[in-house]
């Protein structure tokens, strides 16, 4: 597995997609999700000639721009990638050298993709053999070459498998930490990559530190909290080391088994109440499940500028509060973009009426149960007192270490902001005031006068200017092989030929090649992670060395259940012939606190008989995620004024349904939605495909009458995920809503 830090974080950025020579795309549509970015899609064309490809079930406006498109079946990926591999491999197209010298474990990917001949992708994918050769030639000799996705990657039981393989690809060819090259990973709003770096997730704390007794320890010195008063916020101080519920299994620890629902471990209690702030509850898989949990909390509170349509879901009537909160516009802060460049925020007017912008709201909060001085704690000056979010911001900086926010202090953040037309759109560079200075400060930004990292990996720059091999996150070696890169694959300019370790404090000075002064070695933090001196990222800064090493990359993970990605047939599977061939997982207990089925769902029974459509959903330009907002407009609602379905005409036919007709849908949960049939020849006859941004409609029911005066959207409909299937990926449980089955029934 590449070392990508993020689960998601671009490799490259936006920008520099224009130096691409050939773009292949995995389950992302740009065009459509990010019409502004797809811009430098579209100047690749025109500048190089650039290739777009695009492999997606569904053909899509981003399709409609490319060279090539191959109609996949969804949760193939693994195939189809490796079908790619078996050709790269077989015709020398890959990088023998970049492969011997960065990265561990190809051997096992060259014996596996041998299996994948074009004629068995060919049947497993439904893409024509004559196909995959064509556009794996044109990738291959068409470099650097870029390599692209979003959900439709993501979202299934394999999910983190693909997000493995795409990037060994891209290892393969010698892609990565090249201009024009990299995984470039697409985050669908403006702070996603801020929310996943400030650990808007149960596994990690802020700035991907483990749940460890260290990391807690450093956090609570960071801030400025006792540990022991940390350690009795939890049950047990055991717990603490524990990951959380996830977003998408919330349901199952309010649930805990009743009703058949799957088991939740949480300490010997259920989940009873649920706070929720700036998340589209409605756009989040199984609804049936979501509504059940919501109907059985003891609190639901939701903070949202626009009334949250959990609200409405629910059934529940009593203690169910909405509070109004501010939005982007009249608040001021700091959020991260997908290129993992920062922007500075800055407010337009002040809150509106009762509304509050989400810091006083949580500010509020924690006064109320008792822990306010603690929460404020680090933000504090000598007289105790804070400015927010200039001392949040702070906070952040001098704490996160790991992903290298050093640099980013709120004075240069601003001005950024304010001297925005002085960088390039393609390199990030600025020139003028700006010199020596990448857009946005990617990160890593080692320190308060690096100038960030836009492209990562990249060993033709020097560290000083955003160059770095790959993380040594991994050990010194395994099973005999050492883990880190080969003699002459250092970064420009680094006093250290090759490969290294990271740094500590015990190893600065044999690495380094230095000698610390006794105060440095007083002051000195035990690793690069840990460092609050910042003595090592300062003496790596001068020497060319990155803080977190030089190693190599990993295709082989050997602490994952596939050691390298394998491909499994969805839970429900199209092709049941296939599933006694590539079978799930064994089920999984305790997986983020909920016992999870693999096995026992796929082999209950052949789930294709009673429901033979590929069920797909995505987004609508004018709607974006959960909808909330956008249908709350007139004119973006009436591009889209009630829930649909894309279904071919071929298989309308089949089914007796005429353009317009209002059609059920119905899942393998037992649940179904009524939606308005669209004729359209952008899905193949065995799949249909569902926009889920709309809510207010549940089952066939009506519930707008739910929205308090005055907030019903201006288009309403049933979620197209109160059909989605039930499965999650294995590794991070995101659900699989890119590769369920339904059936389809005329009203």
């Amino acid at each position: 597995m590449a070392n990508t830090w993020g689960y998601g974080a671009m490799t490259n950025s936006l920008g520099d997609i224009q130096n691409a020579k050939a773009i292949i795309i995995f389950g992302a549509n740009p065009a459509v999700n990010h019409p502004v970015g797809f811009g430098h899609f579209l100047k690749a064309k025109e500048r190089n000639n650039a290739k777009i490809i695009v492999i997606d079930p569904v053909f899509t406006k981003t399709a409609a721009k490319a060279d090539h498109y191959c109609q996949i079946r969804p949760g193939t990926d693994i195939p189809f990638m490796y079908g790619m591999l078996n050709l790269i491999f077989k015709n020398g197209w890959h990088d023998d050298k970049f492969i011997n010298d960065r990265v561990y474990g190809m051997d096992l990917i060259k014996e596996e993709a041998k299996k994948w001949t074009p004629e068995k992708v060919a049947d497993i994918t439904g893409v024509p053999a004559e196909k995959l050769i064509q556009i794996t030639t044109l990738y291959a000799k068409n470099s650097p070459g870029t390599l692209i996705w979003a959900m439709g990657l993501t979202q299934h039981t394999i999910g983190s498998s693909n997000t493995r393989l795409a990037p060994i690809v891209q290892l393969a060819l010698g892609n990565m930490g090249r201009a024009g090259g990299g995984t470039n990973i697409l985050r669908g709003h403006d702070n996603v990559q801020g929310a996943t770096d400030m650990c808007c997730l149960s596994h990690t704390l802020p700035g991907y530190y483990g749940l460890s007794d260290g990391s807690w320890k450093y956090f609570a010195q960071q801030w400025k909290v006792d540990y022991g008063w940390l350690t009795r916020q939890f049950q047990a101080p055991e717990w603490m080391n524990k990951k959380g519920f996830t977003l998408a299994r919330w349901w199952a620890g309010v649930l805990d088994g009743k009703g058949g629902n799957d088991k939740s471990h949480n300490g010997k209690t259920n989940l009873k109440a649920l706070f929720v702030m700036g998340n589209g509850v409605t756009s989040v898989a199984q609804q049936a499940k979501i509504k059940e949990g919501l109907d059985n909390l003891e609190l639901l509170v939701l903070s949202d500028p626009f009334v949250n349509e959990a609200a409405i879901l629910t059934d529940k009537q009593d203690d169910v509060f909405i509070i109004p909160a501010a939005t982007q516009f009249e608040t001021s802060g700091s959020v991260t973009a997908t290129n993992r460049s920062v922007q500075w925020r800055t407010q337009v007017v002040e809150p509106l009426y009762e509304s509050k912008p989400d810091q006083e709201v949580l500010f509020e909060l924690s006064k109320r149960l008792g822990f306010y001085d603690q929460y404020v704690a680090a933000m504090k000056d000598e007289k105790g007192n804070f400015k927010w979010p200039e001392d949040a911001t702070r906070e952040i900086a001098r704490t996160i270490k790991t992903i290298g926010l050093t640099g980013w202090t709120p004075e240069r953040l601003k001005k950024h902001n304010e001297n925005w037309h002085m960088f390039d759109q393609v390199t990030l560079r600025g020139y003028g005031e700006m010199k020596g200075e990448y857009y946005g400060l990617p990160w890593p930004c080692w320190t308060e006068k690096h100038g960030g990292s836009p492209l990562l990996y990249n060993t033709n720059l020097s560290v000083k200017d955003g160059g770095m091999g790959f993380r040594n996150r991994f050990g010194l070696e395994h099973e005999g092989v050492s883990q880190l890169a080969a003699a002459g694959s250092a970064p420009k300019d680094s006093k250290v030929n090759g490969g290294y370790p990271e740094i500590t404090r015990d190893n600065i000075e044999e690495v380094l090649g230095i000698k610390l002064t006794e105060d440095e070695k007083k002051r000195i933090g035990k690793n690069w992670k840990v460092d609050t001196s910042n003595i090592i990222a300062e003496k790596c800064m001068e020497a060319g060395i990155a803080p977190y090493g030089n190693a190599r990359a990993r295709a082989r993970v050997w602490t994952f259940p596939d050691q390298i990605p394998m491909h499994r047939e969805p839970l429900h599977s199209p092709r049941f012939d296939l599933v006694k061939k590539y079978p799930t997982y064994a089920n999984k207990p305790d997986h983020y606190r909920v016992d999870t089925q693999y096995m026992s769902k796929q082999s209950q029974k052949d789930w294709s008989k009673e429901f033979p459509i590929n069920l797909v959903t995505g987004r609508l330009v004018n709607l974006n995620g959960a909808g909330m907002e956008n249908r709350a407009s007139k004119y973006l609602a009436a591009l889209s004024p009630e829930m649909f379905c894309d279904i071919n005409p071929d298989l309308a036919g089949k089914l007796g349904v005429r353009d317009g007709d209002m059609v059920w849908i119905h899942s393998p949960e037992g649940t179904k939605i009524k939606v308005k049939a669209k004729y359209s020849y952008s899905v193949s006859p065995d799949r249909v495909w569902l926009p889920f941004h709309f809510a207010g409609h549940f089952q066939g029911e009506d519930y707008s009458h739910k929205y308090p005066k005055g907030t019903k959207p201006y288009a309403v409909g049933e979620s197209a995920n109160t059909v989605t299937n039930y499965g999650y990926d294995i590794i991070t449980q995101i659900p699989e809503t890119k590769g369920g089955l339904c059936r389809v029934e005329r009203a």
